[in-house]
């Protein structure tokens, strides 16, 4: 997959409702930093979950730095997160980079 257009969504104060809250189908939001090393490995395992799981789910990323209150509104005390939205809801998270297959098999459960 030469130069794929990345389906992750980047989201902050402005769209976190539109894109996330609202969204019609369920959402995987990664919270990130740019200095979290954890991050960048759990990063392409996200994407690769996006368009895995392409028409059924969105991917959306939220830097922490930069969005301290949504973080602070979610109880984020670590990072990577993985936060699962649907409805509007939060259903599930994960803390810490997870292997992929653990993470699908939420989003099984979700989906």
């Amino acid at each position: 997959m030469e130069n794929s257009k990345s389906l992750e969504v980047e989201v902050n104060g402005n769209n976190f409702q539109q894109e996330v809250l609202e969204s019609s189908i369920p959402v995987l939001v990664d919270l990130w930093a740019p200095w979290c090393m954890p991050c960048r490995m759990i990063s392409p395992i996200v994407e690769e979950l996006g368009n895995d799981n392409q028409g059924k789910l969105k991917v959306c990323k939220l830097n922490t730095d930069e969005n301290q209150n949504i973080a602070a509104r979610y109880g984020i005390q670590g990072i990577p997160t993985l936060l699962f939205f649907k409805n509007g809801q939060e259903v599930d998270r994960i803390v810490g980079v997870t292997p992929k297959p653990i993470i699908q098999k939420k989003l099984d459960a979700i989906l």
